[in-house]
């Protein structure tokens, strides 16, 4: 998979996304601060959602459409999504930032008028969110694009994402990636399965990674560790501002540690390779070997008392020691000699 300039693949490093979605709390100002404040902390993308209240729902009192058992609870959809969405005519001002900052952007869209809007803006990579993986037309529209396709998998089942990844394959599409998410706000740590990560590339065949609703950075961490390769969290220059988002958004001095804590664990994780580096071959000098312990006369037998295996490692390898014992010295040896098979008899 290629979003612009970056190669994201089992080899490469984690494409590490800062998710605007409301925290712009209706000020371009804000929105554009925010681009700038994420190319600081240290993000490769910044992501937009383009949608309106009219397009993502309907405006209704019907039951249906009043919002319970989340942190928006009592709020109507429509009302909820006037007060989050991020203006259409903002867009094209909001690429241009991103890009003189050397950010990818792209956005999540939710209807085919969005795909259009942002198709005129030569978005380099679409993203599913998560509540519209069942929503395979708007899949298909959006992988017949022929560009990148990241989707997050929160409210999925299995055959939800099946049916996912196939509506991207019909349209010729397999520059798919599949984050794991847990759709709660915030997410409980104990829900976040990081496990699942590698699983679904093992299982699905596509990169993997995680779009986090967690508070903190242990949870992108833990997905690092399991191979994620695309990381996505909230992003705000300060929760005080408010917004629908801003309680479990990161402000620049988390997201900073963040994004320094994931390249830590890339760095930590390395390969698979049993060769030493030239400071562990130095550090032999420190591991057990085989020395004379007490002076020997010629003709003494060598035992536990004048032989033994210590520190440092310049002696015999402690593999002998076994055979050494009982066999006699040919020769007056020194305490502190390092021990060889030359010295038997």
């Amino acid at each position: 998979m290629k979003i612009k300039n970056h190669i994201i693949d089992k080899t490469s490093k984690v494409f590490i996304i800062a998710e605007l979605s409301a925290n712009h709390n209706g000020s371009i100002d804000v929105a554009l601060e925010t681009i700038k404040a994420a190319k600081r902390a240290g993000a490769d993308c910044i992501k937009l959602q383009t949608y309106t209240a009219d397009t993502i729902t309907i405006d209704s009192d019907k039951d249906d459409f009043l919002i319970k058992g989340t942190i928006w609870d009592g709020q109507k959809l429509h009302q909820l999504y006037q007060e989050a969405y991020t203006p259409w005519e903002w867009h094209e001002t909001l690429f241009k930032a991103a890009e003189a900052e050397g950010l990818v952007c792209f956005s999540s869209p939710f209807d085919p008028t969005s795909v259009d809007l942002l198709e005129s803006l030569n978005t380099p990579a679409y993203k599913i969110a998560s509540f519209e993986i069942t929503d395979i037309p708007l899949i298909e529209l959006v992988a017949s694009k022929g560009k990148p396709v990241i989707i997050s998998t929160g409210i999925a089942e299995e055959s939800d994402i099946e049916l996912a990844l196939a509506a991207c394959r019909r349209m010729g599409n397999n520059d798919i990636a599949l984050l794991k998410c847990t759709s709660s706000y915030p997410a409980p740590i104990e829900e976040a399965n990081m496990v699942m990560v590698k699983d679904m590339a093992e299982r699905f065949g596509v990169i993997t990674g995680l779009s986090d609703h967690t508070m903190g950075s242990t949870v992108p961490i833990v997905a690092t560790c399991f191979g994620a390769k695309i990381i996505e969290k909230h992003f705000i220059l300060d929760r005080s501002i408010g917004g629908p988002d801003a309680s479990f958004s990161m402000n620049e001095a988390e997201f900073t540690a963040m994004v320094k804590s994931v390249r830590e664990a890339e760095a930590a994780i390395g390969v698979v390779d049993y060769a030493l580096t030239d400071k562990q071959v130095k550090g032999k000098d420190f591991c057990r070997s085989l020395y004379v312990t007490n002076a020997v006369k010629a003709g003494e037998i060598f035992t536990t008392d004048n032989v033994r295996s210590v520190r440092p490692g310049f002696g015999l390898h402690p593999k002998y020691y076994s055979e050494i014992l009982g066999k006699t010295a040919n020769k007056d040896l020194e305490k502190g000699e390092r021990f060889s098979l030359d010295f038997i008899k």
